[in-house]
């Protein structure tokens, strides 16, 4: 069973060593110890709310702003979740809470994936997040040590979160109310940035993304629910 899940998680293994380091160094930045981003490793959701922190708390955002931030970042994990649960009736309450603790977005896809194909258990799914989130725990600790012994621009650090959220925008199905999200925040930030709002403009610009997406999305479907009226 180790084994099969290995085999399942070594490209997010890999992934994670690469993205894991830059994280580590920019927890440094923001002044967090090295037991600090061990522990936060271990114990946050997600990789790219914990990238999020340490970038927004050097551009000077307010604490609010941030939690405010990474909660809406990670509201996707209530859609894993509800996506995973049908795969764990069998499962026991404890191994179905580790197993939901532990998801991330890259675990999330590789389990769901062979879950629907079937001989995949909720015991090899959970050591397959495990493998990942380990990685992803060593990887934030070297790169923390990394920047704590040697001075690296915090900048080259940083573009590591933009890549890491180009990758999550790309493993998105295109579709007309996706893409008005993206356009959306996209607007929404430029905006704010317009007018002097640099603090809140991420939260204020995914906002204005997430609204637009479910306005147009309503309106669709009312036409949708016209057409077919008209239809019958």
């Amino acid at each position: 069973m180790q084994k099969e899940a290995f085999q399942a998680a070594w490209p997010i293994v890999l992934g994670y060593v690469v993205l894991g380091i830059p994280c580590g160094i920019l927890g440094v930045a923001a002044g967090m110890d090295v037991w600090m981003i061990a522990i936060m490793s271990l114990l946050f959701y997600s990789g790219a709310g914990q990238y999020m922190i340490p970038n927004m708390w050097l551009a000077g955002n307010p604490i609010s702003a941030i939690i405010a931030s990474v909660a809406l970042v990670n509201t996707r994990q209530m859609l894993y979740g509800a996506s995973l649960s049908q795969f764990c009736g069998s499962a026991g309450k404890r191994l179905a809470f580790i197993f939901g603790a532990t998801v991330t977005d890259e675990s999330f896809g590789v389990n769901l994936a062979r879950m629907i194909n079937g001989n995949w258990s909720v015991k090899h799914a959970l050591l397959v997040n495990l493998f990942s989130l380990t990685s992803w725990t060593v990887s934030n600790v070297a790169g923390a040590l990394i920047g704590s012994a040697i001075s690296l621009p915090t900048a080259l650090a940083s573009f590591a979160m933009t890549s890491l959220f180009i990758c999550l925008l790309c493993m998105q199905k295109v579709t007309p109310a996706n893409l008005v999200a993206v356009f959306g925040s996209i607007a929404g930030v430029i905006a704010c940035k317009c007018v002097g709002l640099a603090g809140p403009a991420i939260l204020i610009g995914a906002l204005v993304g997430v609204g637009a997406a479910f306005a147009f999305s309503s309106v669709r479907h009312d036409d949708r629910n016209t057409t077919m009226k008209v239809g019958e």
